[in-house]
């Protein structure tokens, strides 16, 4: 997710420390490579390759620079069945490379099925050198103001930013997910595979999605996972309402969460009322230990709530923010993880600042008016509002960018595809991810009871039906239980 980016700054740091030299590792043909021992955070390593490609930044220019995407390679271990299966991070503006941290074991497993590429996206990770940008817009940390007045500064940072990445010759153009796709065949030939197979998340399936379109005949199958549909970077508010209800029934099989949660729905729209009629001055906790004054507004609560409701451990700690609040007390932000918090949040008074590969890739999809019009209908009553994909704002103002209604054309293919889908993924809904790749006549659908946006390392049994599914081998049970974490209020 976005504010994945803040905790990436600093992991650079840690990658730089790995080392690049192993006596392990063997040998390699390929083409700007280097021996390289890849050890995440909880001191796991395996060996590999280090290496990157060049692309053409923009492919519609032909005297376009050139520009560097890194990957780390896990070579095949055992006997060698698959193509190379390429790790397409979310956000968009994720690191594949830093995603190997967090699902370390599942990218050691299916290197019994081929070589296994941990990508760097054009413009994330080690593969960026676009600046980000630090509009003069402030939003005001005390003070009320509306909406209207909030989505204005945004509105204006980004047209501040869009002239700034112009005036240091960033080319914005570049940074669009059918340019992003087409690097990977650009990696296949690099590989010297015949074909790849795509193993995304997010955003990581959105490009996924993409590929097929743009590079069928290079794609072998796709294993997808939380996925977004092509026309789906804006999620529709009727489809998280739908989400609040799945949550609460949930919530019913825990006794004491019951207790306290009885209609969560209620609890949300008294606390987002009492807000609206009277902000709450809390205090922000920073990284040094002092705090900053910030008056806490409804619209508070619907973005943190957003970014929150992507898996069931977090939505917890959001429920109880909602009790806190509505007891008339103020929430204990800084005993939760900083890393679930929507970016610039904890930094209340902070100029605005902006990424430029994720801002550009969420416009480049863009939304048809037809959808338009429904985000703007259901956000009327909707819980969050529009809030959930704050990138619905900046429509029509970069237009430039927009890919158009034929990149958001529903796809026809028969690649095989696994989809995973949890039924407490607060950000892909299952009936989104179900008709992202209805056009697809080869699919299999599991379900992953009580599993949240960021499910593949929450049951062994995930990998085991990967596992059949790179074997060719029929998969007859497509609804996996993981145990609902304890929804109960805490004590901090």
């Amino acid at each position: 997710m976005r504010n994945l980016y803040t905790l990436f700054l600093s992991v650079m740091a840690i990658l730089s420390t790995y080392s690049l030299n192993s006596p392990h590792a063997t040998a390699t043909s390929i083409a700007n490579e280097e021996p390289y021992t890849f050890t995440t955070w909880s001191k796991q390593s395996a060996e590999g390759y280090s290496g990157f490609f060049e692309v053409t930044e923009d492919r519609s220019i032909k005297e376009s620079r050139k520009i560097p995407i890194h990957y780390v390679r896990f070579p095949a271990i055992g006997e060698k069945t698959a193509p190379p299966i390429i790790y397409l991070a979310g956000g968009p503006g994720g690191s594949g490379i830093m995603t190997v941290n967090f699902r370390f074991d599942m990218f050691m497993a299916l290197r019994r099925y081929g070589d296994v590429i941990a990508l760097d996206q054009r413009g994330t990770g080690l593969s960026n050198d676009l600046p980000n940008c630090e509009s003069q817009q402030t939003v005001p940390p005390l003070k009320a103001i509306s909406d209207s007045e909030y989505i204005r500064y945004h509105q204006e940072a980004l047209k501040e930013c869009l002239t700034i990445w112009q005036e240091r010759n960033v080319n914005l153009s570049a940074y669009n997910t059918k340019e992003n796709a087409l690097d990977l065949d650009d990696l296949r030939k690099h590989l010297g595979a015949k074909e790849i197979v795509l193993w995304g998340t997010s955003y990581g399936s959105h490009l996924a999605l993409a590929a097929v379109k743009e590079i069928e005949s290079s794609i072998d199958k796709l294993i997808l996972s939380s996925a977004e549909g092509l026309e789906q970077t804006i999620k529709l508010p009727a489809r998280t309402e739908e989400y609040w209800d799945r949550l609460q029934q949930a919530i019913n099989q825990q006794a004491a969460a019951r207790a306290a949660y009885p209609d969560i729905k209620a609890l949300i729209r008294r606390v987002h009322a009492k807000l609206d009629k009277q902000p709450m001055k809390i205090k922000i906790t920073q990284h040094d230990s002092h705090e900053l004054d910030y008056l806490l507004q409804r619209r508070d609560m619907q973005q943190i709530a957003s970014a929150f409701i992507a898996d069931p451990k977090s939505t917890a700690h959001l429920l109880e923010f909602y009790r806190t609040l509505d007891l008339g007390e103020a929430p204990a932000f800084d005993k939760v993880p900083k890393r679930y918090f929507p970016d610039g949040f904890l930094h209340p008074g902070v100029a605005i600042s902006l990424r430029p590969m994720a801002t550009a890739m969420d416009i480049a999809s863009g939304i048809d008016n037809q959808r338009k019009l429904e985000v703007k209908e259901q956000s009327k009553t909707a819980l969050l509002k529009d809030y959930l994909n704050f990138s619905f704002h900046y429509d029509g103002l970069a237009p430039e960018l927009d890919l158009g209604k034929d990149f958001r054309k529903k796809l026809i293919s028969d690649i095989p595809v696994l989809l995973l889908s949890g039924t407490l993924d607060g950000r892909t809904y299952l009936e989104s991810q179900h008709e992202a790749i209805s056009g697809f006549s080869n699919t299999t659908k599991v379900t992953v009871e009580n599993a949240g946006h960021n499910l593949f390392m929450a049951s062994s049994e995930i990998q085991d039906t990967i596992n059949l599914f790179m074997e060719g081998k029929p998969i007859e049970k497509t609804t996996i239980m993981v145990e609902l974490p304890d929804m109960a209020p805490k004590k901090y």
